[in-house]
C-alpha cells in the first residue's frame, strides 16, 4: 500500500479510531467496531468515548488526544453540531481520513450547508469521506468501515466488482443483493454529499486496484464532470469497464427554450452522451447495475452479436431469442460443421440439434450430452456466444450442471451466460460462484451481452482537443447581445465557416421584389424578428416566391403575423430557396455537464421525430473531424445522407466540415454563447456543400 496516498490508507487502513463509539452493538453507534471484529479486521481499533473504559475487549479512549497513536482513518459517529470539532483534532494529529456518519448538512438546507463548509474547513488536508454515508466495506482485505445492517451478515462473496455509490442506503442493497446471488465484490463505497472525495477519486482509485476488474456507479449527479471525465478513462484504458445507473432520468429536461436543442436536449441527454464518449455503459435498471457488471467480471469479451442459445425447455429459449432479436443481436442456426458435431451426440430422437435455440432435452441429467453441446457450440466459427437455459429439470442436480458447463470454461474466451427458467435463486447463485454469470430474466441476458459487446467496441482516448481549426474570435458587434434575429445569427455562423443560404434584408414590398430579382430564381420570405423564434406557427415564412409574387405576399404576411402573434413585423427577410437537399438540424446545448452539438433530422419535425445524436465539447476545443463523421452515421435517417433507394449522396464532407465549425464557434465564444441552432442545414448532393437556411442564436 502507498501510506502517501490517503485514498489508499482509508481503503486499507492498518489503523481505525472510531468516535463516539458505543459499546451496545445493536445501536448504530456499536456497529462499526462490532463489524470490524465480526469480520475478522487485523489492523488496531480505538474506540473514543469518554464514557465507557473498554468495549469488549478493547479499550475505549477519552478523547482523541489520549490515543495511542494516530489512526489512519477514524470513523465520525457524533451528530453534525459535534463532527467538527472531532475532525479538526483528528487533522491536527495527523489523520490521512475521516469517514462522517452524521446527516444534517447540505441535504438539510441552509443551516446545514453552513455546517458542511465547517466541516471541510476543520479537516484541513484530512481527507473526508461524506458526510451522511453509511461508509465503505473492502471485503478484498476483510476491512468493513460501515454502519450498514447489511453487515449483520456472515459472510459474502468476494470478487472483482467495486461499487462507488452516492446513496448510502443503496450501498447497503448492493452488498446484500450480490451476496444472494453469489456475485463477489470488491470494494463498495458510499460518497454521499460529497463535501470532499467523491466519485471520480474513487473511479480513479479502483483503476489502479488490483483486486477490482468492473467499476459500477449509482449516480446522482456528477459535481465534477472533468475529473468523472478522466478517471472513466483512466480506467477504460485500464480495462476495467465501468457500468452506471443514473437516477433522475425523468427529471424536466424539456425546458422553455428559444430554439429546438434547448426542448430536445435535456439533462437525461447530456448524460447519455457522456457516458458514450468516456465508455461508461449505462444501466438502464438497477437490475442492470449487477447483472451487467457480473458478466463483465468474468473478463470474457463479446466481438459479435451471434449468439447460441441451448436449452431443454423450448419456452424458456424463445424468451431469451424474442428479447436478444429486439436488440439487435442474432440467434442464428447452427453451420453445418456444427450441426453434424451437434447430431452426432444425440441418441434416439430425443433432441433438436439443427436449429437455434438448440434443444437438449433432459441435457440437466446428462452431463455427457450437455458438456458436448456446450463445446460444439462454442468451437463453431457460427457464434459469439453461448446462452445456456437451465430448466427445472436441472433442480435436482444443479452441482452436476455447473461443473459440466464449467468444465468447457477453459476452452474458450467466449462469453457463456445462464437463464434460470424457474426460480431457483440458490441454482443462480451456484453457477454465478462457477464463473457462469446467472440471470432471472431474459432481459438481465441481453442486457449483459449488449454490455459486453459494448466494451468491446471502446476505444478510450485521450481527452486532448483536435487541432484548432481557423475559426476566427475577433469582436462581435456590440449591439449582438440577447437573441439575435435570423439575420444576425446567420452571420454569427458564417464568421466561424459554416456556409449560410444568400439573403437580403429588406422593409418594403418594393425592396422586397428588387430582393428577389437580385437572387434569381424562387425566393423564401420571412419575417425578421428576435422575439419571434417559430416563424412558421405564427405564418411568417413563405416559400417558392417569385420577384412578382414577393410584395404583394410581404403585405399579407404582416397581416398575418399582426393577427396571430400582436407583433407587426418592420423587417423581413428574402432569402434564395435552396432544394434538393436533406434538412438536419445542428445545435448546442450547455448545463453543468459541459457544452455538448447536437445533430439531428431538422426541419418543423424536428421536435416530432427526435432523431438525434449529441456529443459533448473536449475540455477545450471543438469536435473532431471523426466526431463530427460518427454522428452523422449515428441518426437513423444517415441512409438518406448515404444514398437511400437512388437518391444522390449527399455531401457529408461539407457537412462534416460545418459541424466541426459550429462546434469550434460554440467551443471559442464559451459562456457568451447561450444558445445556438441551425434548423435546418440543408446537405446539398455530394460536391455541392451545405446551407444553413434558418438560425437562433442567443448571446449573453
Amino acid at each position: 500500500m502507498d501510506t502517501t496516498n490517503p485514498i489508499a490508507r482509508l481503503i486499507k487502513p492498518r489503523s481505525v479510531a472510531v468516535i463516539g463509539a458505543s459499546a451496545d452493538p445493536g445501536k448504530t453507534a456499536g456497529r462499526p467496531v462490532a463489524y470490524l471484529r465480526k469480520h475478522g479486521y487485523a489492523g488496531a481499533i480505538y474506540p473514543v468515548n469518554p464514557k465507557a473504559d473498554a468495549i469488549g475487549d478493547l479499550k475505549c479512549y477519552p478523547d482523541i488526544a489520549s490515543l495511542p497513536e494516530t489512526p489512519d482513518v477514524a470513523i465520525v459517529l457524533l451528530g453534525a453540531e459535534r463532527a467538527h470539532v472531532a475532525v479538526h483534532e483528528l487533522s491536527a494529529r495527523g489523520c490521512a481520513a475521516a469517514i462522517v456518519l452524521a446527516s444534517g448538512y447540505t441535504e438539510t438546507g441552509e443551516d446545514g450547508a453552513r455546517r458542511q463548509k465547517q466541516l471541510m474547513e476543520a479537516a484541513g488536508r484530512m481527507r473526508i469521506l461524506g458526510p451522511n454515508t453509511i461508509g465503505l466495506v473492502n471485503l478484498t482485505d476483510a476491512i468493513v468501515l460501515s454502519a450498514t445492517g447489511a453487515l449483520e451478515m456472515d459472510e459474502f462473496p468476494v470478487g472483482g466488482i467495486g461499487v462507488v455509490s452516492q446513496s448510502g442506503g443503496i450501498l447497503g442493497s448492493l452488498l446484500s443483493r450480490a451476496a444472494a446471488r453469489g456475485i463477489g465484490l470488491s470494494t463498495l463505497i458510499s460518497t454521499s454529499n460529497e463535501v470532499d472525495l467523491e466519485l471520480a477519486d474513487f473511479i480513479d482509485h479502483l483503476a489502479d486496484d488490483p483486486g477490482t476488474k468492473v467499476i459500477a456507479l449509482y449516480i446522482e449527479t456528477v459535481r465534477h464532470p472533468a475529473r468523472f471525465r478522466a478517471a472513466c478513462l483512466k480506467a477504460a484504458r485500464a480495462g476495467k469497464p465501468v457500468v452506471a445507473f443514473k437516477i433522475g432520468r425523468s427529471e424536466a429536461g424539456a425546458k422553455a427554450a428559444v430554439s429546438h436543442t434547448g426542448a430536445m436536449a435535456g439533462a437525461d441527454r447530456m448524460y447519455d452522451a457522456l457516458f458514450e464518449q468516456v465508455g461508461v455503459i449505462r444501466a438502464r435498471s438497477f437490475s442492470d447495475l449487477l447483472d451487467v457488471p457480473a458478466a463483465l467480471a468474468t473478463g470474457r469479451r463479446l466481438h459479435g452479436r451471434r449468439v447460441a442459445i441451448l436449452t431443454s425447455t423450448g419456452g424458456a429459449g424463445t424468451l431469451v431469442s424474442d428479447d436478444l432479436g429486439v436488440a439487435g443481436f442474432d440467434t442464428p442456426a447452427p453451420d453445418a460443421a456444427t450441426a453434424d458435431a451437434l447430431r452426432a451426440l444425440q441418441t434416439g430422437s430425443e433432441a433438436v440439434l439443427d436449429r437455434n435455440p438448440i434443444d437438449v432435452t433432459l441435457a440437466g441429467l446428462r452431463p455427457d450430452l450437455l458438456r458436448g453441446a456446450i463445446r460444439a457450440l462454442l468451437a463453431s466459427p457460427g457464434y459469439d456466444a453461448l446462452v445456456i437455459i437451465v430448466g427445472s429439470s436441472s433442480l435436482a442436480q444443479p452441482e452436476l450442471m455447473a461443473g459440466a458447463i464449467q468444465d468447457c470454461l477453459p476452452e474458450t474466451d467466449k462469453p457463456v451466460i445462464a437463464y434460470v427458467s424457474p426460480h431457483a435463486p440458490e441454482v443462480g447463485a451456484l453457477l454465478t460462484r462457477h464463473g457462469v454469470p446467472a440471470f432471472a430474466a431474459a432481459e438481465s441476458c441481453t442486457a449483459a451481452l449488449d454490455g459486453m459487446l459494448r466494451v468491446s467496441r471502446f476505444v478510450a482516448t485521450s481527452d486532448a482537443p483536435p487541432a484548432p481549426d481557423t475559426a476566427t474570435t475577433a469582436a462581435l458587434p456590440a449591439s449582438w447581445q440577447g437573441s439575435l434575429d435570423e439575420a444576425q445569427a446567420k452571420q454569427l455562423f458564417s464568421r466561424f465557416g459554416v456556409p449560410c443560404a444568400a439573403e437580403r434584408v429588406v422593409a418594403t414590398p418594393a425592396e422586397a421584389e428588387a430582393a428577389a430579382r437580385e437572387l434569381g430564381g424562387r425566393v423564401v420570405l420571412k419575417i425578421l424578428s428576435s422575439q419571434i423564434t417559430h416563424k412558421s406557427d405564427v405564418g411568417g415564412v413563405a416559400v417558392g416566391l417569385t420577384p412578382q409574387t414577393v410584395g404583394e405576399r410581404l403585405q399579407q404576411m404582416t397581416g398575418d403575423v399582426l393577427a396571430r402573434a400582436g407583433v407587426r413585423p418592420e423587417r423581413f427577410l428574402v432569402q434564395e430557396m435552396v432544394g434538393g437537399g436533406t434538412e438536419l438540424i445542428l445545435g448546442m446545448h450547455r448545463d453543468g455537464l459541459g457544452t455538448a452539438v447536437m445533430l439531428g433530422m431538422g426541419g418543423v419535425t424536428a421536435e416530432l421525430f427526435k432523431d438525434t445524436t449529441m456529443r459533448l465539447l473536449p475540455t477545450t476545443g471543438g469536435l473532431s473531424r471523426a466526431d463530427a463523421l460518427a454522428m452523422a452515421r449515428e441518426l437513423r435517417t444517415w441512409p438518406l445522407l448515404d444514398g437511400f433507394r437512388g437518391r444522390p449522396k449527399a455531401d457529408v464532407e461539407a457537412l462534416v466540415d460545418a459541424i466541426v465549425a459550429f462546434s469550434n464557434m460554440a467551443a471559442q465564444l464559451g459562456e457568451r454563447l447561450v444558445e445556438a441552432e441551425i434548423n435546418p442545414v440543408f446537405v446539398l448532393p455530394q460536391g455541392q456543400g451545405v446551407r444553413a437556411a434558418d438560425g437562433v442564436a442567443v448571446l449573453a
